[in-house]
């Protein structure tokens, strides 16, 4: 069913109904012509035999060749009706178990009826049908054959122009719909001719599904080049900012102590953090970092990068197991989640090594729908207009964790808290000896 109500079938479906609801009304149309037509030339022989036959029953000779009697028992009891009135008239009846053509006329109070064979005339009509039927058949077949390969052309393009859309959605911002442009000569512009959305060459006809793919191409170029722009502009802010923060952290200590000199130095701390955050998530944009890959025993690894956080956490380690990782990067995003844990939920922070899956959880209100939903965004804001952040920690955990090649999942426990959940790549065991 699913096929059925796909795009391809669709059109193939609509494209047969159509043609077949034309086939028959044009089938009905030609069969009724040609049956009057067929039938009327029956009706003017049996009229010329009937005007025979009253011309030699006036006379009171022979009716000659022709089938003729006065009230004969077969007569069509309309058609004996209609000659008592006066009129003469023809119908098809039967004489003798044989299909015939009837035409009466009044003759003295009787009914003078001359009959013609019809079983010709019926022969010939059905042919007529079964010709007809069989062209409309053959011309819906070749319609819906034509109209199949035609969606499947539209429905080929317009799946991989959606493929092309779902990889952008994704973040590769190289992904091209990249279909050929049907363009005329360069020889100048043709006024009957539609130009291309890009203005270059005009086109000889208009492909809608040709114009969506270029406008995903444009969109996705477009796009492309303002984040490019945004992490270049981020990269040299940070750079910028570096050399004087760190000349601010060093005329700072200079200064007598007192609670002004705390008040500058945490805040030129808290600065030169997010400065070096901004270094790293630009990095990590950058596409240029690369794992430096070992085969580590995650249960000790998780305890040691804990405790180097210094922060409470209880670490639990339910079954062990030697994972293939980056070190440094899995503590930075070890300490980045028990950060964010302890500002932004509530103790106690459980930590959990299960096989090569790691679990953190507090006890807070939880994660976002949002931060769920779409994973997390940069700078954590209360402005609805500007739309909600989750800060730079779980930006660098997420950046960090493709690095890895780890899909973090961001999720809020039945009974409350946040719940992240690493899982990582199996190492093999070192082999002894």
């Amino acid at each position: 069913m699913r096929a059925l109500s796909s795009l391809r079938w669709k059109i193939a479906l609509t494209t047969t109904t159509v043609c077949c609801l034309v086939a028959a009304a044009l089938g009905i149309l030609v069969h009724n012509v040609v049956a009057r037509q067929v039938v009327g030339e029956v009706r003017k022989e049996a009229a010329r035999d009937l005007d025979h036959a009253l011309g030699h029953y006036e006379y009171g000779t022979a009716h000659g060749d022709v089938n003729a009697a006065l009230d004969p028992p077969g007569l069509p009891a309309p058609l004996r009706a209609l000659v008592a009135r006066g009129r003469t008239g023809s119908m098809v009846g039967t004489h003798g178990g044989e299909p015939v053509m009837w035409a009466a006329g009044p003759a003295d109070r009787s009914a003078l009826a001359v009959w013609i064979p019809y079983g010709n005339t019926r022969a010939r009509l059905r042919d007529i049908d079964t010709a007809i039927l069989a062209s409309a058949a053959l011309a819906a077949g070749v319609v819906a054959l034509a109209g199949l390969f035609l969606a499947d052309r539209i429905s080929r393009r317009l799946a991989t122009t959606a493929a092309v859309a779902r990889r952008i959605s994704a973040g590769d911002l190289d992904a091209r719909v990249d279909f050929p442009s049907d363009t005329g000569p360069d020889t100048g512009a043709d006024p009957g001719l539609d130009p291309d959305p890009d203005g270059r060459r005009p086109r000889r006809y208009r492909d809608e599904v040709r114009d969506v793919a270029h406008a995903l191409d444009s969109m996705a170029a477009s796009l492309q080049e303002r984040l490019e722009a945004e992490k270049r502009f981020t990269a040299d802010v940070a750079h910028e900012l570096r050399t004087p923060l760190t000349g601010s952290l060093a005329a700072a200590a200079l200064l007598p102590e007192g609670r002004p000199k705390e008040m500058i130095n945490d805040r030129l701390k808290a600065l030169h953090r997010l400065t070096e955050d901004l270094l790293e998530i630009s990095r990590l944009d950058s596409g240029v970092e690369r794992a430096d890959l070992s085969r580590v025993e995650l249960g000790r690894a998780v305890e040691r990068a804990v405790a180097a956080t210094r922060l409470p956490a209880e670490v639990r380690v339910v079954r062990d197991a030697v994972v293939l990782t980056d070190r440094r990067r899995l503590d930075r995003i070890l300490a980045n989640l028990l950060v964010n844990a302890h500002k932004h939920g509530r103790p106690p922070v459980e930590v959990t090594v299960e096989g090569p899956v790691v679990v953190i959880r507090d006890h807070g209100p939880g994660y976002p729908a949002e931060l769920i939903e779409h994973g997390p965004k940069r700078f954590r804001t209360g402005d609805p207009g500007r739309g909600r952040g989750h800060g730079l920690g779980l930006t660098i955990v997420a950046g960090q964790a493709a690095v890895l090649e780890i899909a973090p999942v961001f999720a809020n426990a039945p009974d409350g808290g946040a719940l992240t959940t690493l899982r990582l790549p199996v190492g093999r065991l070192p082999q002894a000896g």
